[in-house]
């Protein structure tokens, strides 16, 4: 689990391709402090495994899936990418619950400065705009942001100075591509509400009344 709050810029040193994966070396600092093989590292948002360990760099496989819906299948040597390792308990909590878990890829439609603030308009499908909820958290390239407005062709977010300082994300230009995490919250309401029991047979909700207590009690949500 991540927190979307990165914690430094890596520099991929060598990417080594297959005929369906890819093994990334990635030079970093303050990620290796206290890392083990078998340790997670997000990577501009894809939780990455730790599979080797050498000098100021560590390595990690990417699998076909990976690298089918993130954008990690055009990393090349010099690439950079947003770090963060695991959260540890007892730590402060300060983005929101990320799991490295890709839903898609966005598509950068304009960089906008207004004051000290720079506005990323990014388009995407709608089955991925469907889970992206004004004022809710989204995780772009494993930064965690909130989103200002949101259709269903494209949302916006504005990035502050330190974000833009301490990620990668205004070094993007339009057209570049990212990785998009949505709220997992909304992913996991809607599987509910989609539920079979043998019990209750499958879960649906038809009326034009508001979605009560008494009807949610009577489905087995207490």
């Amino acid at each position: 689990m991540f927190t979307g709050m990165i914690e430094e810029i890596g520099h991929v040193e060598r990417v080594t391709k297959g005929a369906k994966s890819s093994k990334l070396r990635i030079k970093a600092g303050v990620m290796l402090e206290g890392t083990r093989i078998g340790d997670s590292i997000s990577t501009s948002g894809v939780c990455l495994t730790v599979t080797k360990l050498e000098g100021s760099s560590f390595e990690a496989d990417v699998m076909e899936v990976t690298m089918g819906c993130s954008k990690l299948g055009k990393l090349t040597a010099g690439s950079r990418v947003n770090l963060e390792r695991a959260l540890e308990l007892g730590g402060r909590f300060g983005g929101h619950m990320v799991s490295g878990h890709i839903d898609g890829i966005g598509i950068i439609q304009s960089i906008v400065q207004e004051e000290n603030a720079v506005w990323l308009t990014i388009a995407a499908e709608e089955a991925l705009l469907c889970y992206i909820v004004k004022k809710g958290s989204v995780a772009i390239d494993g930064v965690s942001l909130t989103v200002a407005a949101v259709d269903h062709t494209e949302f916006k977010v504005s990035v502050i100075p330190h974000t833009g300082r301490e990620t990668t994300l205004l070094q993007q230009k339009v057209g570049d591509l990212v990785n998009l995490e949505c709220d997992m919250i909304g992913k996991y309401v809607e599987k509910l509400l989609d539920r079979k029991s043998p019990e209750q047979g499958q879960l649906q909700y038809e009326s034009d009344e508001p979605l009560s207590e008494a009807f949610l009690r009577g489905n087995g949500f207490y």
